[in-house]
């Protein structure tokens, strides 16, 4: 079963952040330019919050309009679930699925040490039951059974 570190020395602890007072035009761009569906937003070393495509996307609707120039404040959501390096990829799921998050910051002793996405817990979740039906496969036809 993997944990939060595995799927961390796969992508690597790499954080894109942006501050509250960044326009949304700027944390749009940097979104694109890193090819990634949400930022942090921290106020120092501390996490003030969360700005995700859907989180921009619901604003705009509920208001009927878009300034790029407001700040990422205005569309953020502050409430962020952490996770970490020792949680499962199946307890990653589920607050994933329970709270409608796609992004989970992971914190360690009190300090950021990276974020996973859905996309990070399934390929995870999908690799361990790829290998758990090839050792069935294996036991049910006898392969590398020792005698």
């Amino acid at each position: 079963m993997y944990i939060v570190s595995d799927l961390l020395k796969i992508k690597g602890r790499a954080v894109w952040a942006c501050s509250p007072t960044t326009t949304l035009l700027d944390a749009l761009k940097l979104m694109a330019e890193k090819n990634i569906g949400a930022l942090l937003v921290m106020e120092g070393d501390e996490v003030a919050g969360i700005l995700s495509e859907r989180d921009v996307v619901r604003r705009i609707a509920n208001k009927g309009q878009c300034m790029l120039d407001e700040p990422v404040s205005d569309f953020m959501t502050e409430t962020v679930i952490g996770v970490r390096p020792d949680n499962t990829t199946q307890e990653c799921m589920q607050i994933m699925t329970q709270e409608h998050f796609r992004h989970l910051p992971v914190m360690e002793n009190g300090q950021l040490v990276g974020m996973i996405s859905i996309g990070d817990v399934v390929r995870a979740l999908i690799g361990e039951h790829e290998s758990t039906i090839v050792g069935l496969e294996n036991y049910i036809l006898g392969r590398d059974y020792n005698q």
